[in-house]
């Protein structure tokens, strides 16, 4: 809610005006490329130039998303740092930017799926829908928010971007034990994370040898030796159908 008890408007007040969409960008580079990518093409945070997006589709939505951050997510609130017309223009900006994906699908979709579930093994640490682990991120919105050179990168070159919330623990207690794991909650006290049979460990650093944090995936790096070329592209298109109309499971 606004200052004076009224809802934000529902349409852009800067729709379709470029120096308004500049002001934008300006305001985008400060705020949001750490997260989003100096051109909004993503990195810890979504790419917003697919022109499809979680918070829903609608600049709106997008105003919404902006002004109130995510649930669940990184994303802040910028209500207060930004205001309404701000909030406004930077959606103007990403308006602006956003494409349809202009590089062709080279692969398999089904294939692809197969090659997940099956040679890549990839459902132990990663869930899709109601299927698969709980280790890794969840993948069931990957096609939606991720482009495809994202994609074909995060599978062949794992620690390039880590996601938000998923470093790796190493704990070796006082018997000289080591555990290995993803980060569940960390602080300067304690670390709590979850190995790749799912186990849960929660330590208090004080009670243990050591304690590391390492912004390293426990994701294989081998993914781009085990598939072939032309496996890697159905790989690639089976990831960037899951979260589309008709995609995924």
């Amino acid at each position: 809610m606004l200052a004076s008890g009224l809802a934000p408007a529902q349409e852009n007040p800067f729709k379709n005006d470029p120096q308004a969409a500049e002001a934008g960008r300006g305001i985008f580079r400060i705020y949001c490329s750490p997260c989003h990518g100096i051109k909004a093409e993503g990195g810890r945070g979504p790419d917003l130039t697919r022109g499809v997006y979680n918070a829903g589709d609608k600049d709106a939505d997008l105003h919404r998303m902006i002004r109130e951050g995510g649930a669940g997510t990184e994303m802040p609130s910028y209500s207060v740092s930004l205001g309404e017309e701000n909030i406004w223009r930077v959606v103007a900006y990403i308006r602006s930017v956003a494409r349809r994906d202009v590089e062709p699908v080279r692969g398999d979709r089904a294939a692809g799926e197969k090659l997940f579930w099956g040679k890549g093994a990839c459902g132990q640490c990663h869930r899709v829908g109601t299927r698969g682990g709980r280790m890794g991120p969840d993948l069931s919105l990957a096609g939606r928010i991720r482009s495809l050179k994202y994609l074909r990168e995060a599978v062949v070159d794992v620690n390039a971007d880590i996601t938000p919330g998923y470093p790796t623990i190493s704990v070796v207690t006082r018997d000289g034990k080591k555990l290995t794991g993803v980060q569940r909650g960390f602080d300067n006290f304690s670390a709590q994370f979850m190995d790749v049979q799912e186990s849960f460990y929660s330590f208090l650093k004080g009670d243990v040898a050591t304690m590391t944090r390492e912004f390293k995936s426990l994701m294989p790096d081998t993914y781009g030796k085990l598939f072939t070329p032309a496996e890697l592209d159905d790989v690639v298109a089976y990831l960037h159908s899951l979260g589309r109309q008709g995609g995924g499971r």
